[in-house]
């Protein structure tokens, strides 16, 4: 179902403890994309990673190509495929397939590469990661466009005369977004071809405050380059755990969390930039970590658009496990049947209805009491006499 509101979804990196059973736990993440689909969620992002023992899932195509096959109406991205260890021809050939195979449900998320250890084992500098995107998606739009070949050379690829074997199934292709975190450049890469922002950095300190000036640059950007950005192809990714009330909230989530920020981030990345001591409560303070009841999330999300300075178009749970397994999954429920919808647009005409009966209860549906007794009446007139006998000793006992 298409909405004229908000899109919702997960940025699926996905996070595991380590100690647990990675296949049982990749089995679990399926398990989640096939109960988003249920619940009307809009997409998925599937992050590529190959190191540091967290984050499982080393190819997006797999696990998308999988997962279409186990739903029926999701969208499913790569959140986000880090290009500088790819060529840009094999990424722009696998993701058209893709597109052909979801008939148009596939997405291509791109980034430089979050992880230093990964750029190291393939002998890639990290002061190199961020030109090579940059290059690599000047080359995937190009290949995109299957206008003329491609011949193209770099330090690190070369095209000659190179073209898609397969055209795109959407038109004009297949939806693409840059992730940005905290440093314009992701926003400016997205701005140059005009294409989508996944705010990686809108749940780090100081991220929402630096929103609208990152969606401006990318705006100029843009301009600069004859493109035109689009809000609704705009998407923050924040923490997101629903229970009954604020404090329930916290308790489900607050040991495990805990446990990832310490051995994860801290003990094994040795806390990247923007980490905080305390980033839960820190971020539930300032409204970037919306944990807590229907209610309180649904003003978290309010203050992200005020922040933003015009609205965004989607929001992405950073998908975790905080909580339980059924507390997790009666999170996304809870959002799906209460938080959604205030966003979407899907409850005007049902509220509005609502409304119109109640004020005119009176002078519709009164008489329709009328009705109801002369029903009664004329019924009982036009009964046999047997019937009336019967009902009349009934009625006197």
């Amino acid at each position: 179902m298409a909405h004229k509101g908000m899109t919702f979804g997960i940025f699926l990196a996905p996070f595991h403890r380590v100690g647990e059973n990675p296949t049982l736990a990749l089995t679990r993440d399926m398990e989640l994309i096939e109960w988003l689909d249920y619940l009307g969620y809009d997409e998925v992002w599937v992050g590529e990673h190959h190191s540091a023992g967290w984050e499982l899932i080393a190819s997006p195509e797999v696990f998308i190509a999988a997962a279409a096959e186990r739903t029926r109406h999701i969208k499913l991205g790569s959140g986000v495929t880090s290009l500088p260890y790819h060529h840009p021809l094999m990424v722009a050939e696998r993701f058209v397939q893709l597109d052909h195979m979801t008939r148009g449900r596939a997405m291509l998320g791109c980034g430089p590469g979050a992880l230093v250890s990964d750029a190291y084992m393939m002998g890639i500098e990290p002061v190199m990661q961020r030109p090579r995107m940059d290059e690599a998606l000047d080359a995937i739009m190009l290949l995109l466009k299957c206008d003329e070949p491609v011949t193209m050379k770099t330090d690190w690829f070369e095209l000659r005369e190179a073209r898609l074997h397969l055209a795109p199934y959407t038109e004009p292709h297949l939806e693409i977004a840059v992730a940005s975190v905290m440093t314009p450049a992701g926003v400016i890469a997205a701005g140059r071809h005009g294409l989508g922002v996944l705010s990686i950095g809108a749940g780090l300190p100081g991220g929402p405050d630096a929103l609208a000036g990152q969606w401006k640059i990318a705006e100029e950007t843009a301009a600069k380059h004859g493109k035109k950005m689009d809000r609704k192809k705009w998407r923050l990714v924040v923490n997101v755990h629903v229970a009954d009330d604020d404090d329930e909230a916290l308790r489900h989530v607050k040991k495990a969390e805990r446990h990832e920020t310490v051995t994860y981030f801290e003990e094994t990345l040795g806390r990247p930039p923007g980490r905080m001591d305390d980033p839960l409560t820190e971020g539930v303070k300032m409204g970037t970590t919306l944990v807590g009841s229907v209610d309180t999330v649904v003003r978290g999300i309010e203050h992200l658009q005020r922040q933003s300075g015009g609205g965004f178009g989607g929001l992405l749970f950073r998908a975790h496990e905080w909580a339980t397994r059924e507390q997790t999954l009666r999170s996304y429920e809870l959002f799906a049947r209460y938080v959604m919808p205030r966003f979407q647009g899907s409850l005007d005409t049902i509220r509005g209805s609502n409304d119109w009966a109640r004020g005119n209860r009176k002078t519709i549906f009164g008489p329709n009491v009328e009705a109801i007794r002369r029903a009664y009446t004329d019924a009982g007139r036009e009964a046999p006499a047997e019937f009336r006998q019967r009902t009349s000793g009934a009625r006197e006992e």
